[in-house]
């Protein structure tokens, strides 16, 4: 039971998140009642601590780039594959979930908003990784050439969705002209919504790193039984 607790921690997040998302009584309830802004609000609960969920999981996947680097061993290199493979899933999917809001909230899934752009330019950066990978046959070489590229699309990462559209105009909380981050700051951040959006946050996260994990012990497996043939 020790070694899964936080496993077990991750489903009682998120099964506590996707049930008081759904059921919570949202701020501003006068403000939004009559506008489809009010219920879209909830895909806050889902949209941002995927966004949150993926910027840990590339870290740990920087991290092990590092670590492969100074030492090269393969168990690395896998730990730093599989947990830019999870990052990026997660990133599709707050790339999705933004789209679905956008729809509601500005009238088209794609606006070309800079934050919308910024975060596509980064996937893209990351599924090149993976093309990379795949392109190289020699394992020590491929090891190594990602790990640098993984530091390298790390960060491009952090500029293209951290960065550059808080400089720009955007339709985005956080940028240029619009005042704020609701829903992340502690004044616009109501108690009943943080309540939810941490719990989600730690949610995500633990069920990334219980994926990445796995898909490193599938690959262990897979070379065992590789190396007894």
């Amino acid at each position: 039971m020790r070694r899964y607790w936080w496993k077990i921690l991750s489903i009682v997040l998120l099964l506590y998140a996707f049930t008081a998302g759904f059921l919570v009584k949202l701020p501003q309830q006068v403000a939004y009642e009559e506008s489809n802004m009010y219920e879209s609000m909830r895909n806050f609960f889902f949209h941002v601590p995927m966004w949150f969920s993926q910027m840990a999981i590339i870290t740990v996947s920087l991290v092990y780039s590092i670590k492969y680097l100074r030492n090269p061993v393969l168990k690395n290199d896998w730990m730093a594959a599989e947990f830019a493979a999870t990052g990026t899933v997660m990133g599709t999917l707050g790339l999705t979930t933004g789209a679905i809001w956008a729809n509601y909230t500005w009238g088209a899934p794609w606006n070309n908003d800079p934050k919308q752009i910024g975060a596509a330019i980064a996937l893209l950066v990351y599924l090149a990784y993976f093309v990379l990978r795949n392109s190289i046959t020699d394992i020590d070489k491929r090891g190594r050439i990602a790990a640098v590229y993984n530091i390298f699309a790390y960060f491009i990462y952090i500029p293209m969705v951290m960065i550059l559209p808080r400089m720009v105009e955007s339709l985005h909380p956080g940028g240029k002209g619009v005042e704020g981050n609701p829903g992340l700051s502690g004044n616009s951040l109501d108690p009943a919504m943080r309540a939810i959006f941490w719990p989600a946050v730690l949610g995500w996260i633990l069920l990334g790193v219980w994926i990445s994990t796995l898909n490193v012990r599938t690959r262990v497996l897979e070379d065992r039984k590789l190396t007894i043939a």
